[in-house]
């Protein structure tokens, strides 16, 4: 779609500016949709605020896929996922109060990162396995779709009948639906669709332009993807995420981030059935693994660090955050090395 670098740094700035003000409005309608419909700021993050910002790396992704660029397509959603994770210590920066996992524990938050490291490793044992393809589609996709439906279930039976509960402290704040909004709900619900179509057909806007510009500058489809459209596809998670701790809906921003994540391993399962010369997992570069362990990584840490509910740490920031931000520079490095 774009032959030369400047219109497709135009179209790729103008992509992103468009997913950043889409996504500064999803936050605030998630967490009204959330209170009016009875779901919870939770699960509601999970079945449908993360869905939605994930459009751009579901529709980012797939175009890839379907252009047979699979550097392209996995470096994008592997590295969107990654830098998701580390949204959540950028918004326990700007949480001041307390440290965020610990402010926002619930048993569904524990649940989506223990599911999303299981559903992260599947891509990565595909890569250990023959260069099946069924129908052009390595056996490892559907199964990844399998754990992702039936880990919906465990997250819902979650939040129904939690076997366990966090301790109340001072500094947490409990998902309180508020009972009173201005406006009809047909209203927020339509606005809510409007900015979930912006931000998919953006998506696919960026995708085309990062062909352009990985095409007329001579960098690899794995940086480019990697780096610059990750980053930009990530945008909606930043947005929300930083803009629903303003709003002191903590409970949703950390479930957007983890539900988001699983919700990619959606946007893996198409990248593969979309790609049309077999298994997407044997045809990307090694470097992709990279950000497949990071992510297992980063999520582990995040993981400890809710059990662990550290109070302050350094920087009045918890030490799992601290070590996202050091592990992810340290990622961000190694890729950059590798080309």
């Amino acid at each position: 779609m774009f032959s030369a670098l400047t219109p497709s740094l135009f179209a790729f700035g103008l992509a992103a500016l468009a997913i950043v003000v889409a996504g500064s409005r999803l936050a605030k309608m998630a967490d009204e949709l959330a209170d009016r419909t009875g779901l919870g700021e939770a699960v509601f993050g999970v079945l449908l605020l993360a869905g939605v910002t994930s459009l751009p790396d579901f529709a980012a992704t797939l175009s890839a896929a379907l252009d047979a660029r699979p550097d392209l397509a996995m470096s994008n959603v592997m590295g969107s996922m990654a830098v998701n994770l580390l949204f959540l210590g950028i918004a326990d920066i700007f949480y001041r109060k307390a440290n965020l996992e610990h402010a926002a524990a619930s048993p569904v938050n524990l649940m989506l990162a223990a599911l999303l490291i299981v559903l992260l490793t599947l891509p990565l044992l595909a890569i250990l396995t023959p260069p099946l393809s069924w129908w052009r589609v390595h056996p490892i996709t559907p199964l990844i779709v399998g754990a992702y439906i039936f880990g919906l279930h465990l997250v819902n039976r979650t939040q129904e009948r939690p076997m366990w509960i966090a301790r109340v402290t001072r500094e947490t704040v409990p998902d309180q639906p508020e009972k009173h909004h201005q406006g009809s709900a047909s209203r927020v619900w339509g606005e809510f669709v409007l900015m979930a179509t912006v931000t998919g057909l953006a998506g696919w806007v960026l995708m085309e332009a990062a062909k352009g510009i990985a095409d007329q500058s001579g960098l690899s489809d794995g940086l480019v993807g990697g780096l610059l459209t990750a980053l930009a596809t990530s945008t909606p998670e930043l947005v929300t995420t930083i803009a629903a701790v303003r709003l002191g809906a903590l409970t949703l921003a950390v479930s957007n981030i983890f539900g988001t994540n699983c919700f990619n391993m959606l946007v893996v399962a198409a990248a593969d059935a979309g790609y049309a010369e077999g298994s997407i997992y044997h045809d990307m570069a090694p470097v992709q693994m990279t950000w497949g362990l990071i992510s297992i990584l980063m999520t582990a840490i995040l993981l400890l660090g809710m059990v662990r509910r550290e109070t302050y740490g350094i920087g009045r920031i918890g030490f799992e955050s601290a070590l996202i931000l050091g592990v992810y520079s340290v990622a961000l490095t190694i890729v950059v090395a590798n080309g």
